[in-house]
């Protein structure tokens, strides 16, 4: 894949520089931001772009507004936030096109950063509508894409506006998502320890038969090792699985085989007889070693289990984990995923989180720092390992 082009490789002094960021954050009940991570992924870039003298112009989207103006997705505090961090004012626009904007882009100094409101008040946006994204490059001499959580998407702001202006180029976040999800991954170093959780197979056979071409090791946790078992001819209770997919997960388990590739499934399940999502409780518990009898499911890796993995774990040089082990919101169902956390971020190994409820399980147990990578794409990050083309990479000049 050849090299995009990076901010370093272009001068962007003076010029009207349009950002696509992805602040597209969580709030709490009160209305406040409750993660910064996007915001600071972002500072990079946009502190770049500033010293260069670049006249900053942000835009990104928020939640789903489904192309109407709704104050609940306003991106007004996410411009306070912004400001803190940058330590300098951002001017915020209640639009994103239009006569506001470009007032606003006009009066603009070299340095200086602008806001614009949420681009997804627009249909245009999402439907990656040319005149949209026509409106949208109409202040900008030069494209930045800094949004990895939304490449693979081809929308106006992501993609459409790229092709409509002369100088398009990635962030640093994007530009350290395809090392890490790229090279690191395609080159590792070796043993290559590739562990995947969550609760479907469907979801993840792709990217399992992609990366079962490059690992060494694949561990299984979380729901979807229940279709796993069934593959095998145990029986899983009521635990959560698809058994119409059992024949995929043979396919699966033929080619590691054939690959040469160790593919570790559980040997025990913690199981519960009830589940309470909603209180975030378990009923009783206990350790299934092979088969889950009907009336209860499982929620959580098995101590021994926990403990083989941690063993594969220690001996990788390169480690990349997508999706928990368990349940891992409810604490009594929490301990293999954290465990392997522990182990990912003890390892002497460059260690790759790639996105979703793995971060929020990496964070949660108190190991954000610890490892060398955490992906901020959630989709994108998966379509990317698959070895899809993403839009939103795609559009921008390569070296």
């Amino acid at each position: 894949m050849a090299s995009v082009k990076t901010v370093n490789d272009v001068n962007l002094s003076g010029k009207r520089v349009l950002v696509r960021c992805d602040f597209n954050v969580p709030f709490d009940e009160h209305g406040k931001i409750s993660d910064d991570t996007r915001i600071v992924g972002a500072l990079p870039t946009i502190k770049h772009l500033v010293a260069q003298g670049a006249k900053v112009i942000l835009c990104s989207h928020l939640g789903r507004p489904k192309g109407e103006k709704n104050p609940k997705f306003t991106l007004a505090p996410v411009g306070v936030a912004l400001a803190e961090q940058l330590g300098q004012p951002v001017t915020f626009v209640e639009d994103c096109v239009g006569e506001t904007v470009e007032k606003a882009v006009a009066a603009m100094e070299e340095g200086q950063v602008l806001l614009l409101e949420n681009v997804r008040y627009y249909a245009g946006e999402e439907k990656n509508d040319p005149e949209f994204a026509k409106q949208l490059a109409k202040v900008a001499d030069a494209y930045v894409n800094d949004a990895f959580g939304t490449a693979h998407r081809a929308h106006a702001s992501t993609e459409g506006v790229a092709h409509l202006v002369d100088t398009k180029v990635a962030g640093f976040l994007i530009e350290k998502e395809l090392e890490f999800l790229g090279s690191k991954t395609s080159t590792p170093e070796r043993p290559f320890i590739v562990i995947l959780g969550g609760a479907k197979v469907s979801d993840k056979i792709t990217v399992i038969e992609a990366l079962l071409e490059k690992a060494d090791v694949m561990l299984i946790g979380g729901a979807m090792a229940y279709t796993f078992a069934l593959a095998l001819g145990k029986t899983v209770g009521d635990s959560l699985s698809e058994p119409d997919k059992v024949e995929t997960a043979k396919a699966c388990l033929a080619k590691a085989e054939a690959k040469g590739v160790k593919f570790l499934l559980p040997v025990d399940n913690l199981t519960t007889d009830k589940l309470d999502f909603g209180n975030a409780s378990v009923g009783q518990t206990q350790i299934a070693e092979g088969n889950i009898v009907d009336g209860w499911e499982g929620v959580d890796i098995g101590p021994k289990t926990t403990e083989l993995y941690k063993a594969e774990i220690a001996k990788a040089k390169t480690i990349l984990w997508n999706g928990p082990m368990g349940v891992f919101e409810i604490d009594a169902s929490s301990k293999g995923t954290f465990a392997v956390a522990e182990a990912v971020a003890d390892a002497d190994a460059v260690s790759i989180i790639g996105g979703g409820d793995s971060v929020k399980a990496v964070k949660k147990a108190g190991y954000g720092d610890k490892v060398s990578f955490i992906s901020t794409g959630g989709g994108a990050s998966l379509e990317f390992l698959e070895g899809k083309t993403l839009p939103g990479v795609a559009a921008l000049e390569t070296k």
